[in-house]
């Protein structure tokens, strides 16, 4: 892969980091050197994933090479999507507008709240006992 031709951009999402490499194409897609529908199973975070593509209507125009780690499936989505608009966004700026009206440049932040000592879980308690 030529630096020339590329626009590079990474995404996140929960624990999950991808690194999207963008080239004009055909819309031929690699996650982590595997077929795209292999890697992705489920139909809707194939949606989820291309909704950047859709709405600025460059869907099967670029190529994809993602290489993403960290994370379940349905995080890793995420950040890839989260990648693929900011690609776009270096590829032509002109399509920042619609993509951040879209919601799709912000950051989900929405991470697992730590355990906290003392309780089960993040916010579960022990069970109260008066008597």
């Amino acid at each position: 892969m030529t630096a020339k031709n590329f626009h590079y951009a990474t995404g996140k999402r929960k624990s999950s980091i991808a690194r999207i490499w963008l080239k004009e194409g055909n819309g031929a897609v690699r996650v982590n050197d595997r077929n795209f529908e292999e890697y992705f199973p489920r139909e809707s975070l194939r949606r989820l994933i291309f909704q950047p593509l859709e709405i600025t209507g460059k869907r099967g125009k670029f190529d994809l090479y993602v290489n993403v780690q960290g994370g379940g499936i349905s995080g890793q989505a995420g950040a890839v999507k989260h990648g693929i608009a900011r690609a776009l966004v270096e590829f032509d700026l002109d399509l920042r507008p619609v993509l951040k009206k879209a919601g799709f440049l912000t950051r989900d932040s929405r991470i697992k709240e730590r355990k906290k000592y003392g309780q089960p879980g993040a916010r579960k308690r022990f069970q109260f006992s008066k008597r």
